[in-house]
């Protein structure tokens, strides 16, 4: 496949303007568009854009767990996406190539590993990181999966992901009826079409469920080590 528009969703500003430089210098992609959100990414489907491949950090500040990569892969099911994550538990990765992604790069890989990724996505293949190594782990009976929680979670509409949030970070009804500026009968029942969107009884399964996929935000790079990573 030819790849001429690279789309890069990234919040890390430093990180997606480098990712873009280098697409458009050393990896000789034609066009490189960036957003920094997938809120943003979605706008811009809607306006138009038709990107030959999709580069998406699993970070995003409006996306929990894999819901963003889900979402973007029901908008472009013939586009490959490239998912770029610090958190590169066999898991994660697993699940992600389980959803149909075309690879996964380590965000601290090197620059050969990101030009070996593109060449096998330009020849229809798929990446994974060395060192990648899937386990299947028995869990329990209907228990679902990292895949099925995520896609739960993608079907939430904006103002239930909201509310969801405000769950997790333990705000009450009343609360979250204040910042929301709703009516608390509002809240209560936003809050039960969420729980039945998410397959639970009630706000303490919810929020356990979500937590469950919610990557750990706190290993983050710094702007000298994305950089380097790049240069």
């Amino acid at each position: 496949m030819s790849i001429k528009l690279t789309l890069v969703i990234d919040d890390h500003p430093l990180y997606c303007d480098a990712m873009a430089g280098s697409l458009s210098t050393a990896f000789e992609i034609q066009e490189v568009r960036t957003v920094n959100s997938l809120t943003e990414a979605l706008d811009a489907l809607v306006d138009g854009l038709v990107p030959d491949l999709v580069m998406l950090d699993l970070r995003l500040p409006d996306v929990t767990g894999l819901s963003g990569f889900i979402k973007l892969r029901e908008k472009l099911p013939d586009v490959p996406i490239l998912v770029i994550s610090a958190d590169s538990c066999d898991q994660t990765i697993q699940a992600l190539m389980d959803a149909g992604a075309a690879g996964f790069i380590p965000k601290d890989a090197p620059r050969t590993v990101i030009a070996e990724a593109l060449e096998r996505v330009k020849f229809g293949s798929k990446y994974t990181p060395p060192g990648f190594s899937p386990v299947t782990r028995p869990r329990e009976v209907n228990a679902p999966g990292l895949h099925e929680i995520s896609q739960r979670i993608a079907d939430l509409t904006p103002q239930q992901t909201r509310i969801m949030n405000l769950i997790c970070a333990g705000k009450p009804n009343k609360q979250i009826a204040y910042e929301m500026s709703l009516a608390e009968a509002t809240v209560k029942a936003h809050i039960t079409a969420l729980l039945r969107r998410l397959g639970v009884c009630n706000r303490t399964q919810a929020a356990v469920l979500v937590n469950s996929v919610d990557l750990d935000r706190h290993d983050t790079l710094s702007d000298s080590n994305t950089r380097a990573m790049l240069s």
